[in-house]
């Protein structure tokens, strides 16, 4: 594995990639934050199976943290997740400082209107502004023919794919299945946050999501009596502090008339200090 920290080398290799092989899917890109799970290395290995190349970045992006949240105490890990990356068969990794991405004098800023206030966006001012940013910075830099991302994170992979379509990106984004625990916690570089105690409360999440899942199964379709399920769960668990539990369209955020086949009912709540976020598509 190849290890750069500068953004004219990563260019450098990946174009040289590039012009050695002209494929579909040649070239794959995984860009993590870092302190690295099962969740994360199934994303490489989909990229593995699907792509002759596999780039994957770690950068801790402080434009997409408010004031006020974890950016300082966010884990970070360097050299254990550059083994996990080189043992998972990436072939190129962009390691960058701060410094590097963004540059003293920088100004602009990628915002994809509308979306980005919608789901998490509501709740984290700016957060997707951030997200939108450095991705579109990695985009140029690697110039992927695929990215891969967390299904988890449903409200950014929307996010992402209307900044693709609205500025001509030539990647294709590919959502890959959350990844659970044996006891169905969502993995998440944040669990490792929960106590003992939070971890337990945490499990209402997952219990809440298959809950409703079961009442979809039996016929329900009213968005307002599905959450109402999941809220009820939610609340019998003390240490959970809902912020939001939302039946929307995957592609748009809004909220959905009926629940069909496909839609997004996505969870964002606090256990202690941890904020975690959880999803399904309807089946």
């Amino acid at each position: 594995m190849q290890i750069y920290d500068t953004v004219a080398a990563m260019r450098h290799a990946c174009r040289a990639v590039q012009r050695k092989h002209d494929e579909h899917h040649f070239l794959g890109l995984v860009p993590t934050m870092g302190a690295l799970h099962a969740g994360h290395l199934s994303l490489v290995q989909r990229a593995r199976r699907e792509c002759e190349c596999v780039a994957a970045t770690i950068f801790v992006n402080p434009l997409q943290f408010a004031p006020g949240e974890d950016f300082e105490r966010y884990p970070r890990d360097a050299e254990a997740d550059c083994l996990l990356l080189e043992a998972g068969g990436v072939d190129l990794l962009f390691l960058p400082s701060v410094e590097e991405m963004y540059p003293s004098g920088a100004k602009s800023t990628v915002d994809v209107a509308d979306l980005s206030e919608r789901l998490d966006g509501a709740y984290r001012p700016g957060h997707f502004r951030g997200v939108a940013t450095v991705v579109a910075k990695l985009f140029h830099i690697v110039e992927p023919d695929a990215a891969y991302f967390g299904q988890k994170d449903a409200a950014q992979v929307a996010v992402l794919r209307q900044m693709i379509r609205d500025l001509n990106f030539g990647v294709k984004l590919i959502a890959c299945e959350i990844v659970r625990d044996s006891d169905g916690l969502a993995l998440s570089s944040r669990n490792q946050y929960l106590s003992a105690v939070e971890r337990t409360e945490a499990l209402a999440l997952p219990r809440a999501l298959t809950a409703m899942q079961t009442a979809i199964d039996s016929g329900q379709r009213e968005p307002e009596k599905v959450l109402q399920i999941g809220k009820d769960i939610l609340q019998q668990e003390p240490g959970v502090a809902l912020e939001f539990l939302q039946a929307v369209d995957p592609e748009t955020l809004e909220s959905v008339p009926s629940i069909v086949s496909g839609t997004l009912i996505a969870m964002a709540a606090k256990i202690g200090r941890t904020r975690l976020i959880d999803n399904l598509l309807t089946v």
